[in-house]
């Protein structure tokens, strides 16, 4: 099976439909990816089929529940190498995205990715959550905020949430051990004014591996306290 087949075919299993155009955007994606990564630390993962299944596939995921809209306002906090911020704006073009990340080459990678790919409607920052959770035009003003295992949940939501409006959703992929991490974050998802919604086992296509999206709905304003200070959230997280 070949790239293209592992696109089409994951993408219906995950109940979504790729066209030739997002297709080949998917292409030129791959092969920025890997040959970015020969001059800098993008991925460990360099296979074509890997990268199509462990990195677009997966990303993907999150379009199979139905909180993100085509015309969304949204931020991918702690990107990386555009996961799963470009991919989402792949499948919705019309969505205005936001692709922050604390290391300006990996910025420079991602707007060579757009640029490439044809994504107009992309803004790209260079700083820590900490300090943009902050900042009055980056607060509360996205409707979802995504991010892709950068950190324990409770340390999550103190990155992520300040970000949400009232109303919006933190969309949150994780790993197998969520559950642990679940039980920890009740009282950081609380005190930074959101609310659980739901927890969704997704079998990642061509593979054995189930990874779980989190949603988190905002349901009051964060306390203008949090996030605190750079660092403070990894040192001292709220459990």
């Amino acid at each position: 099976m070949n790239s293209i087949e592992i696109l089409q075919e994951g993408s219906k299993e995950l109940g979504l439909t790729l066209n030739e155009e997002q297709i080949d955007q998917f292409l030129k994606y791959k092969d920025l990816l890997i040959e970015w990564n020969e001059k800098m630390n993008l991925t460990a993962i360099t296979d074509e089929k890997e990268v199509m299944i462990k990195h677009f596939l997966d990303s993907l995921c999150c379009m199979s529940l139905p909180f993100i809209k085509e015309n969304d306002k949204v931020i991918d906090v702690g990107t990386g190498a555009g996961f799963p911020g470009i991919p989402i704006n792949i499948y919705y073009p019309n969505v205005n995205l936001t692709l922050l990340d604390s290391l300006n080459k990996r910025i420079k990678f991602l707007q060579e990715v757009c640029e490439n790919v044809g994504l107009k409607a992309v803004d790209f920052e260079h700083g820590r959550a900490e300090d943009f959770g902050q900042n009055k035009n980056f607060r509360e003003k996205y409707d979802i905020v995504v991010a892709r295992a950068v950190a324990q949940l409770n340390i999550l939501c103190e990155y992520c949430l300040p970000f949400v409006r009232v109303g919006g959703y933190f969309i949150c992929q994780k790993g197998p051990n969520i559950d642990e991490e679940m039980k920890t974050a009740q009282k950081s998802i609380e005190v930074l004014g959101g609310k659980f919604v739901e927890k969704k086992d997704i079998k990642l296509p061509f593979s054995h591996i189930t990874h779980n999206i989190v949603v988190i709905e905002k349901i009051k304003k964060t306390p203008t306290k949090y996030p605190r200070k750079a660092g403070t959230p990894t040192k001292k997280p709220l459990i």
